[in-house]
């Protein structure tokens, strides 16, 4: 019996009976036939970090077979404006099987698959966003022999009018159950829906934030999800932020995932956890039960990488508001054991070897569990103004180029940068000043891109007109003096917040 198909909330899944890396053409053709499908939409990510939809009506059974065949033709200056022009517009979107669900909002029974583009040669469209995480992949394993996998932590906020009973304390949000939290229920009904489209959810919680402001309340949640294929981790973290807004929509809600909205209130990040597998099992932990060798020297190259990855992760104005002291959120290049002031936090790994769930349940008789699979390492600086996929494969890239450093220069870097105290307390101003800093505007985080643009460039994963169009875009805010101008000027914050609330 394979318990990962047992009880999935993912139509597809659960009535193939088949896990999504093996559905053909074959098996959606059937799919369609026996559960009465009625449209097919594609959806893909374009270069504003959105899911566009193209929505096909099951005319016959022949025209679906050549639509999941042959796909459809769009024009690429409009969705990549950066890296295409009008003149030589067109792309091919190709629809990817592993990724099919049932929409869960459409009254007609639509069966969405997300795409791959495709240029007029029939290649992988170069500066595709998930083309380019998918050779960051390969480049990854052809280096190492290990695999890369991801998960996100996704936090948003949800405004509703404000209810005078049982007020919110402000800022302790943190895993508030009903009455205080008010919308705890339409974060279970986005897990559910989430869940439906594939998503495989770890958990959801209320976060931090909450606060008053003109009326409205506003309360931080988040969802995290479970490791997986970073291709994968990609598409569910893109497919979320799509549900849980359109599930606001219907719900008469309002939804941000703005990385800050004003300013002394908690911001909202995009945390990247990160494990290293080797055939099936997870090579982040070594024997000893700690963060082996290997693990350590991925985290050197996120290190040395660290600045630059600000400009797939952190790409408007306001993500560099959230990036500032005693907010839980990094602003030097540092790394430590469970320490949420660092850039990358190493979290418990259920490493201790103690059966913890037989002390708290005496019924239960002691037994050895395997939960080596759990250690993963989080990097705590993107937010979701990131474009995902250009994310996972800059810290793909990243990781790969601590493993190829000389051993013991990845692990004198690693040594270097770790910190196992709050950088932020003034009685430790000592060992921050002796840590880089993070970017401070979208224009420093262009850069430092421009600098060791090569790195990325290597292997041919980053094609270097996209690297041209990022960088054009992050200096296109010009703001390097903008946090300064801002915090002292309410109305200048409240319009930069208005221009990004939707980002992503």
């Amino acid at each position: 019996m394979d318990k990962s198909i047992v009880l999935n909330p993912n139509e597809v899944v659960a009535y193939l009976q088949k896990q999504p890396q093996t559905f053909t053409r074959e098996d959606m053709l059937t799919f369609i036939q026996q559960r009465g499908i009625r449209m097919i939409d594609f959806m893909y990510p374009a270069e504003d970090g959105r899911v566009k939809t193209l929505n096909f009506t099951v005319n016959s059974l022949a025209y679906a077979e050549t639509v999941l065949t042959e796909g459809e033709r769009v024009d690429g200056s409009s969705l990549f404006p950066s890296f295409i022009e009008a003149g030589n517009s067109d792309l091919y979107v190709i629809p990817r099987y592993r990724t099919a669900f049932v929409d869960p909002f459409n009254e007609i029974p639509t069966l969405c698959f997300l795409c791959g583009f495709f240029d007029k040669s029939g290649h992988p469209f170069d500066c595709a966003p998930h083309a380019t995480l998918m050779r960051a992949e390969k480049a990854f394993e052809a280096s190492t022999g290990l695999q890369f996998e991801a998960m996100g932590e996704l936090e948003y906020y949800v405004i509703t009018d404000e209810d005078p009973l049982f007020p919110a304390t402000d800022q302790k949000g943190y895993h508030e159950s009903e009455p205080f939290a008010k919308l705890n229920d339409f974060r279970r009904a986005c897990m559910d829906h989430v869940a439906k489209t594939g998503g495989q959810i770890k958990y959801g919680h209320s976060e931090v934030g909450n606060f008053s402001l003109d009326g409205k309340v506003y309360e931080q949640n988040e969802i995290e999800f479970l490791p997986c294929p970073v291709e994968t981790a990609a598409d569910q973290l893109l497919l979320a932020k799509w549900v849980i807004r359109n599930l606001a929509y219907k719900y008469g809600l309002d939804v941000s995932f703005a990385p800050k909205i004003t300013t002394g209130k908690a911001g909202s990040g995009m945390h990247i956890h990160m494990r290293l597998m080797r055939d099936g099992r997870n090579a982040t932990l070594g024997a000893d039960g700690k963060l082996s060798e290997e693990a350590r020297r991925a985290i050197a190259g996120l290190m040395k990488m660290a600045p630059s990855i600000t400009a797939f992760g952190n790409k408007n104005p306001t993500s560099y508001f959230r990036l500032v002291p005693h907010q839980e959120a990094p602003t030097n290049v540092c790394w430590g054991d469970c320490n949420r002031s660092a850039l990358v936090r190493v979290p418990l790994g259920w490493s201790a070897g103690m059966d913890m769930c037989s002390q708290a349940n005496p019924q239960e008789a002691p037994a050895e569990h395997d939960t080596t699979g759990k250690q993963t390492f989080e990097m705590r600086c993107p937010d979701c103004s990131a474009d995902i996929y250009q994310l996972m494969a800059g810290l793909c890239v990243a990781a790969r180029i601590g493993l190829e450093m000389p051993k013991e220069e990845a692990l004198k870097l690693a040594a270097e940068t770790y910190v196992d105290m709050d950088i932020h307390k003034e009685e430790n101003a000592a060992r921050l000043a002796t840590l880089a800093q993070l970017p401070t505007c979208c224009t420093e985080s262009a850069d430092c891109l421009e600098q060791v643009r090569a790195v990325y460039e290597r292997a041919d994963v980053f094609r270097p007109r996209m690297i041209d169009g990022i960088l054009k875009a992050l200096r296109s805010h010009n703001d390097a003096n903008l946090h300064r101008e801002a915090r002292n000027d309410t109305k200048l914050m409240r319009r930069l917040v208005a221009q990004y609330f939707y980002c992503g």
